[in-house]
């Protein structure tokens, strides 16, 4: 039976169109379960009808026109109730409803299985039989397998057209949109450009060569051809993004100079394989390591490296020009995986949203997206090949598409979109005003950076420091550990660029989820394994040289702090402080004139949050990491599309426990803030405001929204807000009242379409 599975499955996949898959599941399914009638009916959520679309056993002319209201006879009772109805005659049943013309009166024995996406009915698929009975369990399963394979072709066809056209009718625009993740607030109207890879490094065959030092220069040469691309890149867009926007492409550079990538390749190269097979070969490697990783940062590099990967292939497979596209007036790019480069690409004048496929919000081109302003939703399950040329809405507050919108829907976008100009002027003008509530209570707001140069100055954002900076990437480009120098010069120019602002410099968080090429770590579990100041206190010939790195590069600024990953116990704080006192005292006999920077605590484990205040005792600040709190307190992966809808920061006990956090640390006289995505929700915000948080950390972009939140509400009004919506107990309720609010304050248009 799994076999038969199999096949049914594969042939559906490899079908031309909706019509046909939904003719190979009734014929497949009709021969394998040896009934008599197989059809498929799809339910009609605007007229609210289940519509015959295949059948054999049935009268062919009845597909089409065969239509029950959503509840009307056995079929309707399956969708209604969305569970199985085995009967063993159906005309004896009371909800049963007879068509005539339909063929259907000889049948008796009736099954029916709900098709689901997603909570939502796509249909339902039906087996009879004439003889009397109810099916035996094994028909019944292997039908609700069947019927589960279907979802997903179904749901595809119905963003693209397909069933409007199986229907008979003239294919009208949707009212409904297509579900995805928010990458980047804002409102996009224009035509969909579907942009795929140039090049596909999985399918590059093993070659031979003779000349192994022509073939290293043809690979250098491809290398120094996409060098001067990207950099054509940054002056293009030099003008429409902030500087630590444009350093995700420095990011591409100092890749295309790392050891493990060039040098990688060249190994290969020498060994006899051409430069395409080596660049495959030492791409792999490093996607495998990115891919294996837990941090979401990071493991959305991996995109990155691919694409980069590609570029690099493109020039080794042809010295020319790139590809000259033409973009559409108002481009909406589309893609399986969006790109950096891909986004460059565009030219800024046309460009008006961004949808991709794969991706979250902590994707580069999300983060690209936040700093130029374009709307993006990722993870938006799009039948890419279908929809190139068509018209599309991208409402990436909501993470919502819409696919050929209709007239009203076009209307109604259009004039949020000419409010959205007007609500961006407003925000730049807060820039230079400080975050500080109607009733006097100043919270600082400060910025979260993974980028190795080119952090935004202050002046120039509003920020007021910054309040996590990560580290790993110094370590992921390099082939070996970077030495002290090294780092210490990397750290030094972090730290320069917010002289007289704090700076927390997280120290490194590497491990079994996210493996170092040159320290590979394989774990059955990385999401629970080693990782974080788990490894650095087993390494402390690897956590001494950071230390030292960190508080030499702070001498004369004295604007460090460092902030301590993953913390579990207070025994790893304490250890990790006896590290940092030998490592400042060792730098104190070398004649350095330092001083102990004050260390925190990132909170982001369940068990930090029961210890808070042992925890607080023994460091200066605490620092909330509401993006991992969050997925270990729901144990949800925030990465998954099945479980992503489980994931929520205003989860009650998400919002209980960054209660008792902040009671905590505040009980022990310590500054407490939040680095996590939840710091730029403004909804959220308004919480964190009643709690008491010193600091919201966020990305840049998300600054002036946070401010604009902060300058309208009291901390009084904040408060009474936070114990009403703790006495809520869906997030989703939560979510509302807090939407509401905003609303009431003029806000609205933080959190949707519009002003």
């Amino acid at each position: 039976m799994l076999e038969t599975l199999r096949r049914i499955v594969q042939e559906v996949n490899d079908a031309g169109d909706l019509e046909q898959a939904l003719q190979i599941i009734v014929h497949r399914v009709k021969q394998a379960m040896d009934v008599d009638l197989c059809s498929v009916y799809l339910s009609d959520n605007l007229r609210r009808e289940n519509v015959l679309m295949a059948t054999e056993g049935l009268n062919p002319e009845a597909v089409g026109n065969v239509r029950l209201n959503f509840g009307q006879g056995l079929t309707g009772i399956v969708g209604e109730r969305e569970e199985v109805v085995n009967v063993a005659d159906a005309a004896t049943h009371p909800e049963y409803v007879f068509v005539p013309l339909s063929g259907e009166e000889s049948f008796h024995a009736y099954l029916g299985v709900p098709i689901i996406h997603q909570r939502v009915l796509l249909g339902v698929l039906v087996l009879q039989c004439f003889r009397r009975g109810k099916f035996d369990e094994d028909v019944v399963t292997f039908l609700v397998t069947v019927a589960a394979q279907l979802a997903g072709a179904i749901a595809h066809a119905n963003v693209s057209g397909e069933i409007a056209s199986l229907r008979s009718e003239t294919a009208i625009g949707s009212a409904l949109p297509i579900p995805g993740q928010a990458g980047a607030a804002g409102v996009g109207l224009g035509q969909a450009f579907v942009m795929y890879p140039s090049a596909d490094l999985s399918v590059i065959p093993d070659r031979n060569i003779d000349n192994i030092e022509e073939e290293i220069q043809v690979f250098e040469q491809a290398l120094d051809t996409v060098r001067n691309d990207i950099n054509q890149m940054i002056k293009k867009l030099n003008k429409s993004l902030p500087a630590e926007d444009k350093a995700l492409f420095d990011a591409y550079l100092l890749m295309l100079e790392s050891d493990t990538l060039v040098n990688g390749v060249i190994d290969r190269i020498k060994l006899g394989n051409w430069a395409s097979g080596a660049l495959r070969d030492t791409i792999q490697d490093h996607l495998r390591i990115f891919e294996a990783m837990d941090d979401s940062y990071l493991r959305e590099r991996s995109a990155d490296v691919r694409d980069l990967g590609r570029r690099i292939l493109v020039r080794l497979q042809s010295r020319g020009d790139s590809v000259r596209r033409h973009y559409p007036d108002k481009t909406v790019l589309v893609g399986e995986e969006i790109t950096a480069s891909m986004l460059a690409e565009v030219p800024m004048s046309n460009l008006v949203g961004v949808v991709s496929v794969a991706g979250s919000r902590t994707s580069h081109v999300a983060i690209l997206a936040r700093g130029m302003g374009i709307a993006a939703v990722m993870g938006a399950d799009l039948p890419v090949g279908k929809i190139d040329g068509k018209e599309l809405i991208v409402d990436g507050y909501r993470g919502h598409v819409y696919v050929s919108p209709t007239r009203a829907i076009r209307d109604e976008f259009k004039r949020l979109a000419e409010e959205e100009k007007e609500l961006s002027d407003d925000l730049a003008a807060l820039q230079d005003l400080p975050p500080i509530t109607p009733d006097g209570n100043k919270i600082s707001l400060q910025i979260n950076s993974g980028l190795v140069a080119n952090i935004l100055p202050a002046d120039t954002s509003g920020a007021e420091g910054i309040g996590l900076y990560r580290t790993e990437f110094p370590f992921m480009i390099r082939d070996r550990f970077p030495g002290e120098e090294e780092q210490y010069l990397i750290y030094r120019e972090v730290l320069q660029s917010f002289a007289n602002r704090p700076v927390t410099l997280r120290t490194l968080d590497v491990g079994g989820d996210k493996a170092l090429p040159y320290f590979p770590i394989k774990e059955d579990n990385p999401f629970l394994g080693w990782r974080g100041i788990r490894i650095t206190l087993d390494h402390p010939e690897i956590f001494l040289v950071q230390l030292r790195a960190m508080l030499r590069a702070s001498e004369g600024l004295d604007n460090m702090q460092l902030l301590l990953p993953m913390i579990n116990s207070v025994s790893e704080v304490d250890d990790s402080l006896v590290l940092l006192d030998r490592a400042y005292h060792e730098l104190l006999e070398a004649g350095f004139e330092i001083k102990m920077p004050k260390v925190g605590v990132m909170v982001e484990v369940p068990s930090a949050v029961f210890q808070i205040r042992e925890l607080a005792r023994r460091v200066d600040y605490l620092s909330v990491g509401t993006n991992d709190l969050t997925q270990y307190l729901l144990a949800v992966d925030r990465n998954n599309a099945r479980v992503a809808n489980l994931y929520d920061s205003l989860h009650p006990a998400v919002l209980r426990a960054l209660v008792e956090i902040v009671k905590g640390g505040h009980a022990e006289n310590k500054h407490v803030s939040i680095c996590g995505e939840m710091a730029g929700d403004p909804a959220a915000a308004i919480l964190l405001i009643g709690m008491g948080y010193d600091c919201l950390s966020m990305s840049v972009a998300n600054l002036p929204r946070i401010k604009w939140v902060i300058r309208n509400f009291t901390t009084s009004k904040a408060k009474r807000l936070l114990e009403e919506v703790l006495q809520l107990e869906y997030a989703g309720a939560i979510r509302l009242r807090l939407n509401s609010v905003l609303e009431e304050a003029g806000l609205g248009g933080l959190v949707r379409a519009g002003r």
